[in-house]
């Protein structure tokens, strides 16, 4: 495959990365929205204390959440507008939001794999605390809120072994209640599946970017080269030569469309022959000159000096012969 082909092919994957980088970031800002919002996390929030450690960790989540969120946006827009418009600026933009996210993700991954339980504890934490507030006293506002939290958890109370229930936690579990799971059981079983797509996330995410930061590396290294295949017309001309010829160019465009000086009566013929051959070699360097620059550089430019030369000088030898053997036989008659 030659390296037009793959810059094309790699262009394609690009906008189809940045398709899904940008569904991925939807993805994590609905996640980071449902960690703060969601009814489960809420009223746990709701009945925890301030100051405590829930909810140090609960606005880190959806701070991190939302960054994350806003750089994958931000990182798939300004690649795919990086690679229709083949913006070398716009495509390392686009490789750093990409970075940004790949150590991020890799800190939150670091972080997850040796505390994989902190918020799970931090969360049982503040049930046990509401549950015995509420069971000392039952009058008190923690009951209400632990009804709150049993009833989104459909849970009901803690079935610890061995352990003798009093009046107050009796009454906690009554009739269909009863048949509920155990509310470490059902925070936990929570948490676990939360987790679990958490995770699924982050390893779609770090698999993204690496692949993203690949394809972005290499299509900065093409466009920061020259292998563009989407000109659409328009050509740079390079400094990188000094010496142009702009004595070919010097004339005006309209000097192919002007008529040479029409010959006095009294000036010989090969005088008007000689002025009309000037004009012709003018327009024709003029016209071949220009087209070569604009298409590739300068020494192109000077080449085609040196042929339209040649070319002027193959096309009026022939004409002068001819009409100077004319000459006499028109002469004789």
């Amino acid at each position: 495959m030659g390296p037009w082909n793959r810059v094309s092919v790699a262009k394609c994957q690009m906008l189809v990365t940045s398709v899904f980088v940008l569904l991925l970031g939807l993805f994590v800002a609905s996640m980071a929205a449902l960690t703060y919002f969601g009814a489960h996390f809420a009223v746990i929030g709701h009945a925890s204390p301030e100051d405590t450690p829930y909810e140090a960790i609960h606005r880190w989540l959806f701070y991190t959440g939302i960054s994350l969120a806003g750089l994958l946006t931000l990182g798939a827009v300004l690649s795919a507008i990086a690679t229709v418009r083949e913006a070398g600026g716009l495509m390392a933009g686009g490789f750093l939001c990409f970075a940004l996210v790949f150590c991020v993700l890799t800190q939150m991954a670091f972080w997850r794999f040796h505390n994989p339980a902190q918020v799970e504890d931090a969360m049982l934490d503040i049930y046990d605390l509401v549950y015995e507030k509420a069971v000392k006293n039952p009058s008190g506002t923690q009951w209400q809120e632990l009804v709150a939290i049993q009833d989104t958890f459909l849970c009901c109370g803690k079935r610890i072994p061995f352990s003798l229930l009093g009046s107050s936690e009796a009454d906690l579990c009554l009739g269909e209640e009863a048949t509920r799971q155990d509310c470490l059981q059902g925070i936990r079983s929570f948490l676990r599946t939360h987790g679990h797509i958490t995770s699924t996330l982050a390893s779609v995410g770090l698999a993204s970017m690496v692949y993203a930061m690949l394809l972005s590396s290499f299509l900065w290294f093409a466009i920061r080269s020259g292998r563009s295949l989407d000109r659409k017309g328009t050509y740079t001309l390079s400094p990188r030569h000094p010496t142009w010829p702009l004595h070919i160019l010097e004339q005006p465009p309209s000097i192919c469309f002007s008529e040479p000086v029409a010959a006095s009566p009294r000036s010989p013929a090969s005088s008007d022959t000689s002025r009309r051959n000037s004009h012709f070699t003018t327009c024709l360097k003029h016209v071949l000159c220009m087209t070569a620059w604009a298409q590739a550089d300068a020494r192109m430019a000077l080449g085609c000096s040196r042929t339209t030369d040649t070319l002027v000088q193959r096309l009026s030898y022939p004409l002068s012969t001819h009409r100077g053997e004319d000459g006499p036989a028109s002469a004789n008659m």
